[in-house]
């Protein structure tokens, strides 16, 4: 069975795509809007693990969308899960039985409420799976740790390819660097090397 599984290159849904390999084709598919090359990263990381990596094409109003709401809100966290239900959406479209990605149970952003798993799938004719959903922060902690080797430091430092560069790219562009500032707070993003055995 074909999988479309989100994928950043980060720790999540690198252990997303690790647990669903059992059993499911899994596809890396990354979502972008053309405003940067960090989708480079995640195929990068897919190739080293070993998975087929794909590039998807967002519609950049979304992301229009999503500035707008994160610098109306002062955060980022309503403009981010718009832009990953928009992915979602994107992906599950595609000729695939299943689509993925590497939320886990304790995230704050970005999350699927069963409501929207199930209009997903109903819509599309997909089955929605989010494998780390029963996994809390310190249980992905230590799997990762048995599984990869990880880069974790600040988002600004690390690559990846999740939706916050783009998004800062296109603030930055529009209302300046010290907008995105304002908006997103310092944190932790990683990025994954390949396996560590």
């Amino acid at each position: 069975m074909d999988l479309a599984l989100l994928y950043s290159g980060g720790k999540d849904s690198s252990l997303a795509a690790h647990l669903l390999d059992r059993f499911y084709d899994v596809r890396c598919v990354t979502g972008s809007f053309g405003l940067t090359d960090d989708w480079e990263h995640a195929e990068r990381a897919a190739t080293e693990l070993g998975f087929p990596f794909e590039r998807v094409e967002l519609d950049r109003a979304v992301a229009e969308e999503a500035v707008e709401t994160m610098i109306t809100d002062g955060y980022p966290r309503n403009g981010i899960q718009r832009v990953h239900q928009h992915a979602l959406e994107t992906i599950a479209g595609r000729n695939v039985d299943a689509v993925a990605d590497g939320t886990r149970r304790d995230d704050r952003v970005p999350t699927v409420s069963r409501a929207q798993a199930q209009s997903l799938e109903d819509r599309h004719g997909v089955d929605y799976i989010s494998p780390l959903s029963g996994f809390g922060r310190h249980a992905v902690d230590r799997l990762v740790e048995a599984t990869f080797d990880v880069q974790q430091g600040p988002s600004e430092e690390v690559p990846k390819a999740d939706y916050e560069d783009e998004l800062r790219t296109l603030i930055a562009d529009e209302h300046g660097e010290e907008t995105v500032n304002d908006v997103f707070p310092d944190h932790d993003q990683t990025y994954v090397h390949g396996r560590s055995d």
